[in-house]
């Protein structure tokens, strides 16, 4: 009989301060495939994300997916005992995940030189606005300026109209991605390394952001071409557009290899289009775009959204409707993949989204939802600190805890 593997992460401590999203989430992406994920929090109030948007009995539903598998731990990080208490705690973690602005971490006597002096592989994961350092590096940075810093607000939207933010913050998510993906990387080099020392991960929003820009920095410096906003449609590849049905709805085609292109404008009685020698590539599409979009538009104008959708996909063309998160609970495709898990909140089942990627032979999990304020502080304090009753009572009753 197999023995069942651990998953990837088990075994790693992980330490996180800071608040909100970037760092948060980085935890949580941490904690689902295994490692030990400590939160720290202020004792008055915790997290700010545990109050914002929609709330159940005092207690944000978002708080309970993004801070799943983490213990929480209240320690006051404003006095000398409350920094002296998380050093013991960072002294016995293979990761700290801190989304500080720059400084505050080394004027609290936390920042990666203090701490390599007794935990020399300490992995010291930064997230912030701009970086840890160059001129921009003392601005605040939170993630929709960085995501106008970082380019993408530029590309996204109208010509001509106010760039659009989507109702998320990407920013904060696209950052700590790349936070996770370092710590994995952090954590193989440490083990390859003869010393196994750890080192600094430095994640800036505008950089996870400009991570995405594609072809936009090439294309400006080899000939000095600004990619400008361009509504529902990708500059340079056609077809590629959003298209309003008869019933209302908005389908997305992508049409834009040759042969696809080919069966597109069969499958949308426009033989014309599909047999045209000046559209058989990208490089003469780009060229009669308006009118290739135009026969689209009218041809899905006279049709149900499902009708375009069941026509195309008979013709192995890329086609999707635009989805709400109600679209998405009932599609059994969503439902299949196990993109929902539920947990229970005061009895209830709650719905929280699963993480990717699926390992195929040690997948993550959620193992409890969102703790409560403090929930684990003397467990914590008792079992990696070594602090006794006594001594925890202590700290209870000078408020560190």
């Amino acid at each position: 009989m197999e023995t069942q593997r651990k998953r990837p992460l088990e075994g790693i401590r992980v330490v996180e301060m800071g608040q909100l999203l970037a760092g948060p989430f980085t935890g949580a992406m941490l904690g689902y495939f295994g490692a030990e994920v400590i939160k720290i929090e202020p004792p008055e109030g915790g997290d700010a994300l545990r109050g914002w948007r929609l709330m159940d009995n005092g207690t944000s539903y978002w708080w309970h997916s993004i801070a799943r598998n983490k213990k929480s731990v209240t320690i006051d990080l404003k006095s000398d005992s409350g920094r002296q208490l998380a050093r013991k705690l960072i002294d016995k973690a293979d990761v700290l995940v801190e989304n500080f602005r720059p400084g505050l971490m080394e004027k609290w006597g936390l920042g990666p030189d203090a701490l390599k002096q007794s935990n020399p592989g300490l992995i010291y994961t930064r997230i912030s606005g701009y970086g840890q350092d160059g001129p921009y590096a003392s601005k605040p940075g939170f993630a929709s300026v960085c995501e106008g810093f970082g380019g993408f607000r530029h590309v996204n939207g109208f010509q001509g109209q106010a760039p659009v933010r989507p109702n998320l913050s990407i920013g904060d998510t696209l950052a700590a991605l790349h936070a996770a993906l370092g710590v994995a990387m952090a954590i193989i080099e440490r083990s390859n390394n003869r010393k196994g020392e750890g080192q600094v991960i430095d994640v800036a929003l505008y950089e996870a952001v400009f991570n995405l820009m594609e072809g936009v920095v090439p294309e400006y410096s080899g000939c000095g071409a600004i990619r400008e906003p361009s509504g529902t449609t990708v500059t340079g590849i056609v077809p590629t557009n959003t298209y309003r049905c008869a019933d209302g709805k908005y389908v997305i085609i992508g049409g834009n290899g040759d042969s696809i292109f080919k069966r597109l404008m069969s499958a949308a009685g426009r033989d014309d289009m599909a047999n045209n020698p000046a559209m058989a590539d990208n490089a003469g599409r780009v060229k009669h775009e308006m009118e290739i979009d135009q026969a689209l538009t009218d041809w899905c104008a006279g049709l149900e959204s499902r009708q375009v959708i069941a026509k195309l996909e008979e013709a192995r063309v890329p086609v999707g409707p635009i989805y709400n998160v109600e679209d998405m609970f009932n599609d059994p495709h969503y439902q299949a993949r196990g993109m929902f898990e539920s947990v229970e909140i005061d009895g209830k089942p709650l719905e929280i989204p699963a993480f990717i990627p699926k390992l195929k032979s040690t997948p993550g999990k959620t193992e409890w939802s969102g703790p409560k304020l403090g929930q684990h502080t003397h467990a914590v304090l008792q079992e990696v600190a070594g602090l006794d009753d006594k001594e925890i009572s202590a700290l209870a009753a000078k408020g560190v805890i």
